[in-house]
Parts: structure tokens; C-alpha cells; sequence
């Protein structure tokens, strides 16, 4: 996995057939918990003895996204679920621009004269690294291999696919089949921060509770 995990987060989420996301909304709550994945797995962030997030260097990483996720965190103490909670729209549009910045996707230009639109229509020109990660995650969770010997980065895709209801990678019978293995691979995100671990665990009933107990993903 060459790409940092909160855009590695936006291509799992891409529907390359529909071009589009398989839901906006959904892809807000994935990606906020990518970016606190990455900055845990790089030491950056810590949980504290109040199983809240603290950081430790807010030196910038050179990546808009992550260096603006880590001010955030620096204003005030919080835990895991609540800041994959805030913010996610911003953050999911940082993530396009910095998708069509980095040539994986177009984004229409925004009309200054026309009405204002909930998002921009974006275009993935070439799907074959979204599919191929979508492919590599769902076997990951299907597969045999020895969790522990995979990667961080792809054992957090995992748990973030299962536990965010991503039907593009995993139907609701791979999720009951493989439960201890998605399980054992939500645990690798408990290394650094079990706080992390356990929010991207409930994050599908987070999701519903902030959209006021709206429908589940399936």
C-alpha cells in the first residue's frame, strides 16, 4: 500500500462503475478515521490515560490533509469516535483535491454563478488501482493468510471496510463468515491506540446515531 490511508480510504470507497462514492456521507466518517489511523501508525498522535487523543509532534508530514487533522487535535483533548465525528465533510473534500492534485481523479469546476452544490462531480479516468485495492482488501478479510503478517495499512482498510459496511468490498455474509478475522484485524489498530480500535469498531452504529438513527448500510 504505497498510498497514505485516508486516500487509500476515498479509492475504497469509490464505486469505479457508478463514479461515484458508494455514500458521501459514509466515505466522511472512513476517511476521518484513515487519517487518525495514519498519524497513530506514524506516532504523531497517542491515546492518553483518558483514552483520548494527544499529540505528540505536530511537525508537519507533508500532507495537507494530516497536517490539518493534527491542529485540530492539538486544540483540545477528545476521544477517538468524537473526532472521526467532526469534520468530515472538510476532510472529504481535502481528500478529492488532493486526489485530482495528484492526477487519480478530475473534479468539475465549481460555477460561481450557478446554484451551490453539495459536492462536485468527480471522474477516476482510471479505476484500476481502486479495484485492485477493493479486490486486495476483500481477500485479506476472505483469506487465510496469517493476520499478523499483514500490513498495518491494509489491516486498517479491512476494518474499516467491515466495520464501515462498504458492500463494494464486503457483502454482509463476508462480514458474519469472517467475524473473528475481522476482529483480529481490527485488533492490529489496538497496537498503538485501543481506543482507535474500538471506534472503528462501532463506527457503523456511530454513523447512524449522527445521522439521527437513519438507515444502516446493509
Amino acid at each position: 500500500m504505497s498510498r497514505r490511508l485516508h486516500l487509500a480510504a476515498y479509492l475504497l470507497a469509490f464505486d469505479t462503475r457508478a463514479q461515484s462514492l458508494q455514500d458521501r456521507t459514509r466515505a466522511g466518517f472512513l476517511l476521518r478515521a484513515a487519517a487518525l489511523a495514519e498519524l497513530a501508525h506514524r506516532g504523531a498522535v497517542v491515546e492518553d490515560g483518558a483514552g483520548r487523543v494527544a499529540v505528540v509532534s505536530a511537525d508537519p508530514v507533508g500532507d495537507g490533509v494530516l497536517d490539518a487533522l493534527v491542529t485540530e487535535l492539538a486544540g483540545r483533548p477528545r476521544t477517538w469516535k468524537a473526532w472521526i465525528r467532526r469534520d468530515r465533510d472538510a476532510t472529504l473534500e481535502a481528500v478529492e483535491e488532493q486526489l485530482a492534485v495528484l492526477g487519480i481523479m478530475t473534479m468539475a469546476d465549481r460555477n460561481p454563478y450557478g446554484p451551490v452544490a453539495p459536492h462536485r462531480t468527480v471522474t477516476m479516468d482510471d479505476p484500476r488501482e481502486a479495484l485492485d485495492l477493493q479486490v486486495r482488501v476483500a481477500e485479506l478479510v476472505r483469506g487465510g493468510e496469517p493476520v499478523a503478517g499483514a500490513p498495518y495499512a491494509d489491516a486498517a482498510l479491512a476494518a474499516l471496510a467491515a466495520h464501515g459496511h462498504l458492500r463494494l468490498v464486503l457483502t454482509r455474509h463476508d462480514r458474519k463468515a469472517h467475524a473473528d478475522r475481522i476482529t483480529a484485524l481490527t485488533g492490529r489498530l489496538a497496537d498503538r491506540a485501543p481506543g482507535l480500535a474500538k471506534a472503528v469498531s462501532g463506527l457503523n452504529l456511530t454513523m447512524i446515531a449522527a445521522q439521527g438513527g437513519a438507515g444502516g448500510g446493509g
